[in-house]
């Protein structure tokens, strides 16, 4: 067991004083303000990306319509099964299930339910799943990145202690009933500060370093038909595995085989993942042509007229190292050899 050092104090992260603060009446979360900014972030890159898969700019925001409240009642879904001894066992209160404010959502079911609602805005708007959750992985990557800094707001889901220099300062009242038997079994004294892992901070760098891994990836080999997904989640899973490892927040799932259930999680899925991409690129090599369903899409919609291929009716503006073609819609495999257009996003914040 790492002591306490008070002189190291200083050189640690520190904690806010408070997570939530007023404006009149209205209560300003930071939590909440992490989580809608990872939202906007997600749905500003993979807007771009979209744009330069030969896709119509707004399609995503009409589909971040569904998916977005999909994956929120996702993500708080998977934390009450994992987490369900605390609202419906012994002193629970389920009634608490509803104040997602306090924290508690689960990324994977978050991902799970999120890709069914963009699954049904993609039917709707009659556009290939693939190639758009192609579009929008990375920045979910980004998303997730931001959204962490709310754990860091409410004290939640750190690692164990520790005394680097960049440990983190938890308030007693934040405290893990983990953290607090571990002492009692080594016959030490509760602090009013303690310093842990910063595991909110180690999975924010770990998804901005897959976001840039996952955009040099798609450029350099024009990954499609799902292939970037698989990449995000392989990527993810690996790095949420060892993080997962360092946390002690306290779990009701009992461990299997000595692994937490979340270790077992992203083992599963990165095996899952890692099949699909090879399988994918046996089956069907490089990349999608059209992003809409034949018939469908703006021309279509609009016109009455089948769309013949990636008609370009606006100008061309630079993103980054990519073309993007502002009314291009349908095939985007009409364009200039060489151009990457369609390989990836500019540079931003990840998710």
């Amino acid at each position: 067991m790492l002591p306490v050092l008070p002189q190291l104090i200083a050189a640690t992260i520190p904690s806010p004083d408070t997570g939530v603060w007023h404006l009149g009446p209205f209560p300003l979360r930071g939590y909440a303000l992490c989580i809608i900014a990872g939202i906007v972030a997600a749905i500003w890159i993979g807007e771009r990306r979209w744009q330069s898969r030969g896709g119509t700019f707004g399609d995503v925001q009409d589909i971040a319509v569904w998916a977005v409240p999909f994956g929120i009642v996702g993500a708080r879904l998977y934390h009450v099964a994992t987490d369900w001894r605390g609202y419906f066992g012994e002193g629970g209160d389920p009634v608490s299930v509803l104040y997602i404010w306090q924290g508690g959502l689960g990324v994977w079911g978050g991902i799970a339910l999120g890709a069914v609602g963009a699954w049904i805005g993609a039917r709707r708007k009659g556009i290939r799943v693939a190639p758009l959750l192609d579009a929008l992985a990375p920045g979910v990557l980004v998303g997730q990145a931001i959204g962490r800094w709310g754990n860091w707001f409410n004290q939640e889901l750190y690692g164990r202690p520790t005394d680097l220099p960049w440990a983190l300062e938890i308030d007693r009242q934040h405290y893990t009933g983990a953290y607090e038997q571990q002492l009692y079994d080594n016959n030490q004294q509760l602090t009013d500060v303690a310093t842990f892992h910063p595991t909110f901070l180690y999975e924010c760098l770990w998804n901005l370093a897959a976001f840039a891994l996952i955009i040099w990836l798609d450029r350099r080999f024009r990954l499609g038909h799902g292939r970037v997904v698989a990449v995000y989640v392989m990527a993810y899973t690996l790095g949420r595995g060892w993080i997962e490892y360092l946390r002690i927040d306290d779990v009701q799932l009992d461990d299997v085989w000595g692994l937490r259930f979340n270790v077992w999680t992203s083992i599963v899925l990165f095996v899952l993942a890692a099949a699909y991409f090879v399988w994918s690129a046996r089956r069907a090599p490089g990349r999608e042509t059209e992003v809409y369903v034949e018939g469908r899409g703006p021309v279509a919609e609009e016109t009455g007229v089948e769309e013949t291929g990636a008609e370009e009716t606006g100008a061309e503006e630079t993103v980054g190292d990519d073309t993007v073609a502002d009314g291009a819609v349908g095939r985007a495999s009409e364009r200039r050899d060489g151009d990457p257009a369609d390989s990836g996003t500019a540079e931003s914040e990840d998710s």
